[in-house]
């Protein structure tokens, strides 16, 4: 019985585990989006200053901007998606966690009851040989 409540502790943990590296990943992707939209942000208003023009709508406007604009839109619509995964991935990080826990106390209750049960057989084989002992006076 152990060892099979063990081996479920341990694949419980390595799903924890699992999913810890899964939403970290996503967070390090969310965070490498945002911070590329950021950069393009940057060079966008650089080009912009450079041209002096910042109207997107005139007729020479840069396409380097207007290039950087679509590539920045892009990345913060990948951030978006991803925040929605992170979230999925938050979710089923908090449900292993609540089924770790439930199989550890279910193997600590299993314990107790193991550690009662051979404290049970101990006391009647004291009580055994006390009345062993009682017969023999």
């Amino acid at each position: 019985m152990k060892s099979r409540s063990e081996s479920l502790i341990r694949l419980k943990k390595f799903q924890v585990d699992e999913k810890r590296r899964q939403v970290a990943q996503i967070e390090m992707m969310v965070a490498d989006f945002e911070r590329m939209a950021s950069e393009l942000d940057q060079q966008i208003e650089i080009e912009q200053q450079k041209t002096g023009i910042s109207d997107i709508a005139h007729f020479a406007y840069s396409t380097f901007a207007r290039a950087a604009i679509a590539r920045r839109d892009n990345l913060l619509a990948s951030a978006a998606d991803m925040r929605s995964q992170l979230e999925t991935a938050q979710d089923g990080l908090a449900e292993a966690v609540e089924d770790l826990k439930k199989v550890e106390l279910l193997d600590q209750r299993e314990h107790v009851r193991e550690a009662e049960a051979d404290a049970k057989v101990e006391q009647s084989e004291y009580d055994e040989m006390g009345r062993l002992r009682y017969k023999r006076i």
